[in-house]
């Protein structure tokens, strides 16, 4: 339809052209719009720097010369790494503020501060990146900044003063001056006043010109520095990696030992308890065959009722685990499956690309996630109608995410208690290394979104 609006168009009017595109500024252009910020950063950042040089530089030596005591002293010694840690962390902001690439913060939480004080002492004083800030703070940032701001000012002295010399030059006394045209072209015939004007406003202007490309080198160098100390290290995410899969396998062990010991107490409750009672039924039959023969087929009867039904729940119990439609024709299949036997009316909507494969162990995982969610709708939300929506997703670092998103439209007020129903989904998908959310206002409906990394078994169309 857009296709042939368009070819419409063009035969209504041949003349009609393409408007042409917004230029661009120029690499100078670009320079000079975000000179601002930058000079506003290089004086600002001077005084800060020189305050968090007193204040951290004063905490560290009194800590170090009180030492002896050690408590006051390591006390001094880690506000004075508490302190630089948040100048640094101001810096780092003020760069992204005056247009530089944000900076990856480091990894400050650590797993021994939680074992009391002297594990929160050993995870600060062990952190180097504590230490890094420090260093920052108290030596290279404040003599850096130093540095930058006297030739920031410097250089716009140079560029204001020049192109405003003609002007203020007017209210000083001739007999006071001294021309720098004066000196040099002594036998010259000049206007010595107006010459130097002229030879200052030129030198403002070259000044001025090159502005922006010193700002841009000046803020440049505090960028560099703040990433090569004030941000994260390759290790960190590397820690955060495996603090991450720690969590998902004691997650993982947690939500299988809970499914296991909800498949014990299902067995124990239903069909070994009618296995027991088919023992005795035969048993007694058995007793009764020659004495009441009538007495014996009734009780026959009434074992086999007790051997189908044992039966049915063993399979109502496998559809828990993997049912062999979902090994056969694959997840969409095995979802309309338990569509069909749910007893709310339930439809499932595939929005999976065309001819897209899943690995087994995910399609088993997401048939549980969808399946628990059913069952919860069912014993819980006295819903009238329930949709399941499947589809792929992107997370985060190109990973791709296999998502289900079931909604009801019951009463809502769905809430997670450690153990049940939404909190096992919850400790299955983070022992994947996925998520759930939900959303079940009073009044309904409740969205449960689940997602699972399946970037290792997913192969698209």
């Amino acid at each position: 339809m857009i296709a042939t609006d368009l070819h419409r168009d063009t035969i209504r009017d041949d003349t009609m052209t393409t408007p042409p595109a917004p230029r661009r500024a120029s690499g100078y252009g670009r320079l000079w719009r975000g000179l601002p910020a930058e000079v506003a950063y290089l004086l600002i950042a001077f005084p800060i720097a020189l305050t968090g040089f007193v204040i951290v530089i004063t905490l560290f030596s009194t800590g170090i010369g009180t030492l002896v005591t050690f408590f006051i002293g390591v006390i001094l010694i880690i506000g004075a790494l508490y302190v630089a840690r948040g100048f640094g962390t101001l810096d780092v902001m003020f760069l992204t503020w005056a247009g530089r690439r944000p900076i990856s913060k480091p990894e400050w939480q650590d797993a021994r501060a939680a074992s009391g004080f002297f594990g929160w002492l050993r995870a600060v004083l062990g952190n180097g990146h504590y230490w890094l800030y420090l260093l920052h703070t108290m030596i290279v940032d404040f003599i850096l900044k130093v540095v930058t701001w006297t030739i920031m000012v410097v250089w716009l002295s140079l560029a204001l003063g020049g192109l405003s010399n003609w002007f203020w030059s007017l209210f000083i006394s001739p007999d006071e001056d001294w021309y720098v045209s004066e000196w040099l072209f002594p036998d010259a015939s000049l206007d010595f006043r107006a010459t130097d004007s002229l030879l200052l406003f030129a030198l403002g202007l070259v000044f001025a010109a090159t502005l922006p490309f010193v700002s841009r080198a000046l803020i440049s160098l505090h960028w560099l520095v703040a990433r090569g100390m004030l941000g994260a290290w390759k290790s960190d995410a590397l820690q955060r990696q495996v603090v991450t899969l720690e969590q998902s396998r004691g997650a993982a062990h947690a939500a299988e030992g809970h499914s296991l010991r909800r498949l014990e107490r299902d067995i124990h409750d239903g069909p070994q308890q009618r296995l027991v009672r088919l023992q005795m039924d035969l048993a007694a039959a058995q007793r009764q065959l020659d004495a009441d023969p009538e007495k014996s087929r009734a009780l026959i009867a009434e074992a086999m009722q007790q051997s189908k039904d044992a039966l049915e729940e063993l399979r109502a119990l496998s559809r828990g685990i993997a049912p062999p439609i979902l090994l056969d024709r694959g997840l969409i299949a095995a979802l309309e499956s338990a569509a069909d036997r749910s007893t709310v009316p339930t439809r499932i909507v595939d929005e999976l690309p065309a001819g897209t494969e899943l690995a087994q162990e995910i399609e088993r995982n997401a048939y549980f996630v969808v399946s628990e969610a059913l069952a919860n709708a069912a014993k819980h939300s006295r819903a009238t109608a329930v949709e399941v929506v499947v589809s792929l997703a992107s997370g985060a670092e190109s990973q791709v995410l296999l998502r289900m998103t079931v909604t009801d439209n019951g009463v809502g007020g769905a809430f997670s208690i450690v153990g049940h129903g939404i909190a096992g989904l919850q400790e299955r998908l983070r022992g994947l290394g996925g998520t759930l959310h939900f959303s079940s206002p009073a009044g309904g409906p409740t969205v449960i979104t689940a997602d699972i990394p399946a970037n290792a078994g997913v192969t698209p169309a």
